[in-house]
Protein backbone atom coordinates (compact mmCIF):
# COMPACT_ATOMS: atom_id res chain seq x y z
CA UNK A 1 0.00 0.00 0.00
CA UNK A 2 1.51 3.44 -1.16
CA UNK A 3 1.04 6.77 0.80
CA UNK A 4 -0.10 9.76 -0.21
CA UNK A 5 -0.79 13.43 1.84
CA UNK A 6 -3.68 15.77 1.77
CA UNK A 7 -2.86 19.79 2.03
CA UNK A 8 -6.37 20.34 2.05
CA UNK A 9 -7.37 23.97 1.45
CA UNK A 10 -4.85 26.65 0.56
CA UNK A 11 -4.63 30.21 1.94
CA UNK A 12 -6.11 28.60 5.59
CA UNK A 13 -3.01 30.10 7.54
CA UNK A 14 -0.93 27.26 7.45
CA UNK A 15 0.78 27.78 3.94
CA UNK A 16 4.17 28.22 4.99
CA UNK A 17 3.78 24.92 7.00
CA UNK A 18 1.66 22.92 3.70
CA UNK A 19 4.90 24.02 2.05
CA UNK A 20 7.15 22.30 4.38
CA UNK A 21 4.74 19.42 5.00
CA UNK A 22 4.79 18.39 0.89
CA UNK A 23 8.56 18.91 0.99
CA UNK A 24 8.98 16.64 4.13
CA UNK A 25 6.74 13.90 2.43
CA UNK A 26 8.99 14.29 -0.50
CA UNK A 27 12.10 13.31 1.51
CA UNK A 28 10.28 10.99 3.32
CA UNK A 29 9.21 8.68 0.01
CA UNK A 30 5.25 9.41 0.17
CA UNK A 31 3.68 9.13 -3.45
CA UNK A 32 1.48 11.90 -3.76
CA UNK A 33 0.39 15.50 -2.66
CA UNK A 34 -2.80 16.59 -3.00
CA UNK A 35 -4.62 20.17 -2.88
CA UNK A 36 -8.23 20.68 -2.62
CA UNK A 37 -10.36 23.84 -3.78
CA UNK A 38 -13.95 24.78 -2.66
CA UNK A 39 -14.71 28.46 -3.36
CA UNK A 40 -10.87 29.48 -1.89
CA UNK A 41 -8.15 28.82 -2.68
CA UNK A 42 -7.74 27.11 -6.36
CA UNK A 43 -5.83 23.56 -6.66
CA UNK A 44 -4.01 24.61 -9.73
CA UNK A 45 -1.96 26.89 -8.60
CA UNK A 46 -1.24 25.36 -5.37
CA UNK A 47 -0.12 22.10 -7.06
CA UNK A 48 2.32 24.13 -9.31
CA UNK A 49 4.03 25.66 -6.32
CA UNK A 50 4.27 22.51 -4.75
CA UNK A 51 5.27 20.82 -7.85
CA UNK A 52 7.97 23.66 -8.24
CA UNK A 53 9.50 23.40 -4.79
CA UNK A 54 9.75 19.69 -4.81
CA UNK A 55 11.60 16.89 -6.77
CA UNK A 56 10.19 13.25 -6.25
CA UNK A 57 6.26 13.38 -5.23
CA UNK A 58 3.55 13.18 -7.82
CA UNK A 59 0.73 16.16 -7.12
CA UNK A 60 -3.00 15.43 -7.35
CA UNK A 61 -5.79 17.89 -7.73
CA UNK A 62 -8.72 16.48 -4.62
CA UNK A 63 -10.33 17.83 -6.90
CA UNK A 64 -10.75 20.14 -9.72
CA UNK A 65 -14.57 21.02 -9.65
CA UNK A 66 -16.64 20.20 -12.31
CA UNK A 67 -18.28 23.29 -12.72
CA UNK A 68 -15.83 25.86 -12.15
CA UNK A 69 -13.78 24.56 -15.47
CA UNK A 70 -15.22 23.86 -18.96
CA UNK A 71 -13.99 20.69 -20.29
CA UNK A 72 -11.39 21.60 -22.48
CA UNK A 73 -9.53 24.18 -19.85
CA UNK A 74 -9.37 21.32 -17.45
CA UNK A 75 -7.35 19.48 -20.19
CA UNK A 76 -5.00 21.92 -21.19
CA UNK A 77 -4.36 22.75 -17.22
CA UNK A 78 -3.86 18.86 -16.99
CA UNK A 79 -1.33 18.72 -19.95
CA UNK A 80 0.61 21.94 -18.53
CA UNK A 81 0.81 20.67 -14.79
CA UNK A 82 1.78 17.12 -16.42
CA UNK A 83 4.39 18.96 -18.84
CA UNK A 84 5.98 21.11 -16.37
CA UNK A 85 6.01 18.64 -13.66
CA UNK A 86 7.82 15.56 -16.20
CA UNK A 87 5.02 13.60 -15.51
CA UNK A 88 4.04 13.73 -11.83
CA UNK A 89 0.80 15.45 -12.13
CA UNK A 90 -2.91 13.22 -10.94
CA UNK A 91 -6.14 14.63 -12.15
CA UNK A 92 -9.13 14.61 -9.75
CA UNK A 93 -12.68 15.54 -10.73
CA UNK A 94 -15.63 16.54 -8.69
CA UNK A 95 -19.24 17.19 -8.99
CA UNK A 96 -19.19 19.77 -5.97
CA UNK A 97 -22.09 20.40 -4.37
CA UNK A 98 -25.15 21.97 -5.35
CA UNK A 99 -24.38 25.23 -2.60
CA UNK A 100 -20.96 25.52 -4.01
CA UNK A 101 -21.95 24.24 -7.71
CA UNK A 102 -25.52 26.77 -7.66
CA UNK A 103 -24.30 29.62 -5.34
CA UNK A 104 -20.53 30.09 -6.77
CA UNK A 105 -20.22 29.29 -9.69
CA UNK A 106 -23.77 29.50 -11.10
CA UNK A 107 -24.05 26.22 -12.70
CA UNK A 108 -27.10 24.19 -12.26
CA UNK A 109 -26.41 21.24 -9.99
CA UNK A 110 -28.60 18.46 -12.37
CA UNK A 111 -28.20 15.44 -13.89
CA UNK A 112 -24.16 14.98 -12.09
CA UNK A 113 -23.89 11.40 -13.03
CA UNK A 114 -24.19 12.28 -16.86
CA UNK A 115 -22.44 15.72 -16.87
CA UNK A 116 -19.52 14.01 -14.96
CA UNK A 117 -19.46 11.15 -17.79
CA UNK A 118 -18.92 14.00 -20.62
CA UNK A 119 -16.69 15.67 -19.13
CA UNK A 120 -14.79 12.82 -18.67
CA UNK A 121 -14.80 11.87 -21.95
CA UNK A 122 -14.23 15.29 -23.22
CA UNK A 123 -11.21 15.73 -20.95
CA UNK A 124 -9.97 12.78 -22.25
CA UNK A 125 -10.12 13.18 -25.80
CA UNK A 126 -8.56 17.02 -25.67
CA UNK A 127 -5.62 15.29 -24.10
CA UNK A 128 -5.34 12.72 -26.78
CA UNK A 129 -5.11 15.38 -28.97
CA UNK A 130 -7.31 14.56 -31.28
CA UNK A 131 -9.41 17.41 -33.24
CA UNK A 132 -12.02 17.64 -30.50
CA UNK A 133 -15.77 17.56 -31.44
CA UNK A 134 -18.32 16.30 -29.03
CA UNK A 135 -22.27 15.88 -29.13
CA UNK A 136 -23.77 15.43 -25.62
CA UNK A 137 -26.48 16.34 -23.78
CA UNK A 138 -24.26 18.93 -21.42
CA UNK A 139 -21.90 20.16 -24.19
CA UNK A 140 -21.37 20.94 -28.05
CA UNK A 141 -18.18 21.01 -29.35
CA UNK A 142 -17.99 22.99 -31.83
CA UNK A 143 -21.31 25.19 -31.14
CA UNK A 144 -23.49 24.68 -34.39
CA UNK A 145 -24.10 27.40 -36.63
CA UNK A 146 -20.98 29.43 -35.85
CA UNK A 147 -17.41 29.76 -36.43
CA UNK A 148 -15.84 27.36 -34.40
CA UNK A 149 -14.28 24.91 -35.96
CA UNK A 150 -12.61 21.46 -34.12
CA UNK A 151 -8.85 22.25 -32.73
CA UNK A 152 -6.73 20.38 -30.70
CA UNK A 153 -4.32 20.85 -27.90
CA UNK A 154 -1.48 22.25 -28.84
CA UNK A 155 0.82 21.39 -25.71
CA UNK A 156 1.95 17.61 -25.48
CA UNK A 157 1.53 16.25 -22.04
CA UNK A 158 4.26 14.36 -20.61
CA UNK A 159 2.41 10.98 -20.89
CA UNK A 160 -0.38 10.12 -23.66
CA UNK A 161 -2.89 8.65 -20.07
CA UNK A 162 -2.47 11.04 -16.84
CA UNK A 163 -4.24 9.03 -14.54
CA UNK A 164 -7.90 10.77 -13.92
CA UNK A 165 -9.40 9.94 -10.59
CA UNK A 166 -13.11 11.18 -9.27
CA UNK A 167 -14.61 11.96 -5.79
CA UNK A 168 -17.27 9.71 -5.15
CA UNK A 169 -19.49 9.11 -2.28
CA UNK A 170 -22.86 7.70 -3.77
CA UNK A 171 -23.29 3.75 -4.64
CA UNK A 172 -24.28 5.62 -8.51
CA UNK A 173 -21.20 7.82 -8.72
CA UNK A 174 -18.87 4.95 -7.35
CA UNK A 175 -20.13 2.34 -9.47
CA UNK A 176 -19.74 5.37 -13.54
CA UNK A 177 -16.08 6.12 -11.28
CA UNK A 178 -14.88 2.45 -11.34
CA UNK A 179 -16.28 2.18 -15.14
CA UNK A 180 -14.59 5.34 -16.39
CA UNK A 181 -11.68 6.72 -14.04
CA UNK A 182 -8.70 5.12 -13.05
CA UNK A 183 -9.02 5.56 -9.29
CA UNK A 184 -11.68 6.91 -6.80
CA UNK A 185 -10.99 9.60 -4.03
CA UNK A 186 -12.94 8.86 -0.85
CA UNK A 187 -13.78 10.73 2.06
CA UNK A 188 -14.37 9.63 5.45
CA UNK A 189 -13.72 5.47 4.95
CA UNK A 190 -13.93 3.09 7.46
CA UNK A 191 -11.99 0.12 6.68
CA UNK A 192 -14.79 -2.06 8.05
CA UNK A 193 -17.53 -0.73 5.89
CA UNK A 194 -15.39 -0.06 2.96
CA UNK A 195 -16.73 -3.22 1.21
CA UNK A 196 -20.34 -2.51 1.64
CA UNK A 197 -20.07 1.52 1.44
CA UNK A 198 -17.55 1.97 -1.73
CA UNK A 199 -15.27 -1.49 -3.03
CA UNK A 200 -18.72 -3.41 -4.60
CA UNK A 201 -19.62 -0.42 -5.83
CA UNK A 202 -16.87 0.30 -7.99
CA UNK A 203 -16.04 -3.26 -8.78
CA UNK A 204 -19.47 -3.12 -10.29
CA UNK A 205 -18.06 -0.44 -12.56
CA UNK A 206 -15.08 -2.27 -13.67
CA UNK A 207 -17.13 -5.24 -14.80
CA UNK A 208 -19.82 -3.46 -16.43
CA UNK A 209 -16.58 -1.80 -18.25
CA UNK A 210 -15.18 -5.29 -18.47
CA UNK A 211 -12.42 -4.46 -16.17
CA UNK A 212 -10.77 -5.97 -13.27
CA UNK A 213 -9.83 -3.68 -10.21
CA UNK A 214 -6.28 -4.60 -11.22
CA UNK A 215 -4.53 -1.49 -11.88
CA UNK A 216 -7.43 1.29 -10.16
CA UNK A 217 -6.41 3.18 -7.59
CA UNK A 218 -8.93 3.41 -4.15
CA UNK A 219 -7.26 6.28 -2.49
CA UNK A 220 -9.35 7.49 0.67
CA UNK A 221 -7.88 10.48 2.64
CA UNK A 222 -7.57 9.97 6.10
CA UNK A 223 -6.73 12.19 9.33
CA UNK A 224 -3.58 11.04 10.79
CA UNK A 225 -2.77 11.98 14.45
CA UNK A 226 -0.13 10.95 16.90
CA UNK A 227 -0.61 10.98 21.04
CA UNK A 228 -1.14 8.60 24.03
CA UNK A 229 -4.75 9.92 24.47
CA UNK A 230 -7.00 8.22 21.81
CA UNK A 231 -10.38 9.78 22.73
CA UNK A 232 -8.53 13.32 23.05
CA UNK A 233 -7.57 13.01 19.70
CA UNK A 234 -10.61 11.72 18.50
CA UNK A 235 -12.13 14.84 20.19
CA UNK A 236 -10.27 17.41 18.09
CA UNK A 237 -12.09 16.08 15.03
CA UNK A 238 -15.53 16.32 15.99
CA UNK A 239 -15.41 19.96 14.44
CA UNK A 240 -14.63 18.59 11.25
CA UNK A 241 -16.28 15.55 11.05
CA UNK A 242 -19.83 17.70 12.37
CA UNK A 243 -18.99 20.22 9.39
CA UNK A 244 -19.17 17.65 6.84
CA UNK A 245 -21.61 15.18 8.29
CA UNK A 246 -24.12 18.17 9.64
CA UNK A 247 -23.40 21.24 7.64
CA UNK A 248 -22.22 20.17 4.07
CA UNK A 249 -24.92 20.68 1.86
CA UNK A 250 -29.26 20.52 2.68
CA UNK A 251 -30.94 18.45 4.67
CA UNK A 252 -32.26 16.00 1.86
CA UNK A 253 -29.05 16.28 -0.26
CA UNK A 254 -25.86 15.98 2.11
CA UNK A 255 -23.49 13.02 0.69
CA UNK A 256 -21.62 12.71 3.62
CA UNK A 257 -24.62 12.65 6.07
CA UNK A 258 -26.09 9.68 3.77
CA UNK A 259 -22.65 8.24 3.96
CA UNK A 260 -22.63 8.11 7.61
CA UNK A 261 -26.36 6.30 7.80
CA UNK A 262 -25.15 3.50 5.52
CA UNK A 263 -22.69 3.19 7.51
CA UNK A 264 -25.17 2.48 10.13
CA UNK A 265 -25.33 5.90 12.02
CA UNK A 266 -28.91 6.85 10.69
CA UNK A 267 -29.95 8.27 14.15
CA UNK A 268 -27.28 9.90 14.81
CA UNK A 269 -26.60 11.24 11.48
CA UNK A 270 -29.99 12.82 11.45
CA UNK A 271 -29.43 14.19 15.25
CA UNK A 272 -25.76 15.83 14.08
CA UNK A 273 -27.11 17.77 10.52
CA UNK A 274 -30.19 18.79 12.87
CA UNK A 275 -28.32 20.57 15.27
CA UNK A 276 -25.34 22.32 12.79
CA UNK A 277 -28.23 23.68 10.44
CA UNK A 278 -30.04 24.80 13.40
CA UNK A 279 -26.91 26.73 14.58
CA UNK A 280 -25.60 24.57 17.26
CA UNK A 281 -22.87 23.36 16.00
CA UNK A 282 -21.04 22.70 19.66
CA UNK A 283 -24.25 20.42 20.03
CA UNK A 284 -23.68 18.96 16.87
CA UNK A 285 -19.94 18.31 17.38
CA UNK A 286 -20.64 16.49 20.79
CA UNK A 287 -23.41 14.12 19.11
CA UNK A 288 -20.76 12.60 16.74
CA UNK A 289 -20.00 9.48 18.37
CA UNK A 290 -16.51 8.38 19.29
CA UNK A 291 -16.79 5.15 16.84
CA UNK A 292 -17.24 6.89 13.85
CA UNK A 293 -14.39 9.17 14.38
CA UNK A 294 -12.22 6.50 15.45
CA UNK A 295 -13.21 4.14 12.22
CA UNK A 296 -12.00 6.89 9.88
CA UNK A 297 -9.29 7.99 11.42
CA UNK A 298 -6.02 6.94 12.36
CA UNK A 299 -5.45 7.81 15.65
CA UNK A 300 -3.29 6.90 18.81
CA UNK A 301 0.62 5.66 18.80
CA UNK A 302 2.32 3.96 16.00
CA UNK A 303 1.41 0.58 16.70
CA UNK A 304 -2.09 1.39 16.80
CA UNK A 305 -2.14 3.31 13.55
CA UNK A 306 -0.09 0.39 11.90
CA UNK A 307 -3.14 -2.13 13.18
CA UNK A 308 -5.49 0.45 11.22
CA UNK A 309 -3.02 0.75 8.18
CA UNK A 310 -2.84 -2.96 7.89
CA UNK A 311 -7.15 -3.20 8.28
CA UNK A 312 -7.21 -0.34 5.29
CA UNK A 313 -4.76 -2.52 3.16
CA UNK A 314 -7.01 -5.47 3.99
CA UNK A 315 -10.15 -3.91 2.86
CA UNK A 316 -8.67 -2.68 -0.64
CA UNK A 317 -7.01 0.57 -0.24
CA UNK A 318 -4.21 0.99 -2.43
CA UNK A 319 -3.25 4.70 -1.76
CA UNK A 320 -3.69 5.62 1.22
CA UNK A 321 -3.57 9.28 1.34
CA UNK A 322 -2.88 10.77 5.56
CA UNK A 323 -4.31 14.28 6.49
CA UNK A 324 -1.81 14.81 9.23
CA UNK A 325 -3.05 16.58 11.87
CA UNK A 326 -1.45 19.03 14.63
CA UNK A 327 -1.36 22.93 15.80
CA UNK A 328 2.07 23.58 14.77
CA UNK A 329 4.36 22.31 11.56
CA UNK A 330 6.79 20.56 14.02
CA UNK A 331 3.77 18.10 15.46
CA UNK A 332 2.32 18.38 11.61
CA UNK A 333 5.80 17.02 11.10
CA UNK A 334 5.81 14.63 13.70
CA UNK A 335 2.92 13.01 12.56
CA UNK A 336 4.18 12.59 9.17
CA UNK A 337 7.27 10.76 9.89
CA UNK A 338 4.74 8.55 12.00
CA UNK A 339 2.72 7.75 8.76
CA UNK A 340 6.01 6.46 7.06
CA UNK A 341 7.10 4.50 10.76
CA UNK A 342 3.78 2.73 11.08
CA UNK A 343 3.61 1.56 7.64
CA UNK A 344 6.91 0.06 7.96
CA UNK A 345 5.60 -1.58 11.34
CA UNK A 346 2.07 -2.90 9.59
CA UNK A 347 4.97 -4.52 6.99
CA UNK A 348 3.49 -2.63 4.25
CA UNK A 349 6.33 -0.62 2.99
Amino acid sequence: MRLGINLGYWGAGMDGDNLAVAQEADRLGYDVCWAAEAYGSDAATVLAWVAAQTERIDVGSAIFQIPARQPAMTAMTAATLDSLTKGRFRLGLGVSGPQVSEGWYGVKFDKPLARTREYVEIVRKAMSRERLSYDGQHWTLPLPGGPGKPIKLTVHPEREHIPLYIAAIGPKNLEQTGEIADGALLIFPAAEHLEETALRHIRAGREKAGLTMDGFDVCPTVPLAVGDDVNALADTFRPYTALYVGGMGSPKQNFYNQLAQRMGYEKEAAEIQEKYLGGDKAGAAAAVPHSLIDSTTLLGSVERIADGMRAYAEAGVTTLTLAPAGFTRDERLTALRAGVQALEHAGLA
